[in-house]
């Protein structure tokens, strides 16, 4: 069994701040806990915007706090997104949040990251694995 807080993550490893400086993510399970999923709390700055592709994963997001506009660029429909509000990128969508206030979700990625994954120029994780994985 597991059982770990938010705040034991505060500045270790599993606290990562994106290169672009448009959020921060605490990696609560990550890959090396070989449960077939990794879930994160992740908050996106009020008055910033990321375009992201995940070619990779499926990402599940669940909006815990504040408010963002989600773009689907594959159909050019956009989401109103606040608490309570869920998407799911099971087609590998491409897309945009412009967040309005602090957004603050919970993410559950599969396959599972490792943590060490950043945005690449197109928005992608990279499909990385952990050292012994087959």
């Amino acid at each position: 069994m597991i059982v770990r807080t938010f705040a034991e993550l505060e500045n270790t490893e599993r606290h990562v701040r994106s290169a672009s400086g448009t959020w921060e993510s605490r990696r609560i399970v990550l890959a090396r806990e070989r449960v077939g999923f990794s879930l994160h709390e992740t908050v996106l700055y009020a008055g910033t915007e990321t375009s992201m592709w995940y070619a990779n994963h499926v990402e599940a997001v669940v909006c815990t706090a504040g408010e963002a506009e989600l773009t689907d660029h594959e159909t050019g429909a956009t989401y109103r997104i606040v608490p309570g509000t869920l998407y799911l990128l099971d087609g590998h969508e491409r897309h945009t949040l412009r967040v309005k206030e602090d957004f603050r979700c919970l993410c559950v990625f599969n396959p599972p990251v490792t943590g060490r994954e950043d945005h690449d120029a197109n928005g992608v994780y990279p499909l990385l694995t952990e050292p012994g994985d087959a």
